[in-house]
C-alpha cells in the first residue's frame, strides 16, 4: 500500500465511510494467500491484543481467497466502486498498480460482538504465499457503534 485514507474519524457504524487507496504489487496474488492479523484495542491507555474468536480478532487465515469467494462468489460482478476502477474483489490479483479515488461506502450494522465495539484499534495484517511475506499493512482507527440504528 502506498496510501490509504478513511474518514470520518471515528468510523461510525452504521454510517457512511469515505475511502481512497493506492497500491501496487510486482507479483500476482493467487490462492492460497495467507493473512495473519494482529488486532489490538486501547483500554485505559494500554494496548491489549484481541484474541481470535469466531474468525474475528487476531487471527491467521490460511487462504484469504476463499474468504473473498464467500463475500463475492465467482461469477458475480465485483461491487461498486471496485468494478468501475477495475480493482479485483477475489483472487487472482495481477501484478500492477491499483488505485481507488475518493469513494463512498455505507457500513451496515453487522452486529459486532461486545468486545469489538467502540474504541481505538491498531491492526497489522501480513500477507503471504508459499512461506514468503508479500506485504504488510499497519493501520490505526477508531470505531463508534450506534446501537439500535
Amino acid at each position: 500500500m502506498k496510501a490509504l485514507s478513511l474518514s470520518p474519524d471515528p468510523i461510525i457504524i452504521p454510517g457512511d465511510l469515505k475511502a481512497n487507496a493506492a497500491g501496487s504489487t510486482s507479483v500476482a496474488f493467487t490462492s492460497p494467500l495467507s493473512v495473519n492479523v494482529t488486532l489490538e484495542k486501547e483500554v485505559a491507555g494500554i494496548w491489549v491484543k484481541v484474541s481470535c474468536v469466531n474468525e474475528l480478532g487476531s487471527c491467521n487465515y490460511s487462504d484469504a481467497c476463499q474468504i473473498l469467494d464467500i463475500l463475492t462468489p465467482p461469477g458475480k460482478d465485483c461491487p461498486e466502486p471496485l468494478r468501475t476502477y477495475v480493482i479485483p474483489c477475489r483472487c487472482l490479483f495481477k501484478a500492477g498498480d491499483y488505485s481507488l479515488p475518493d469513494s463512498d461506502f455505507y457500513l451496515t450494522n453487522v452486529g459486532l460482538p461486545p468486545w469489538l465495539t467502540n474504541g481505538t484499534y491498531k491492526v497489522v495484517g501480513v500477507l503471504g504465499s508459499a512461506g514468503q511475506e508479500l506485504g504488510c499493512l499497519k493501520l490505526t482507527f477508531s470505531l463508534r457503534i450506534i446501537l439500535g440504528a
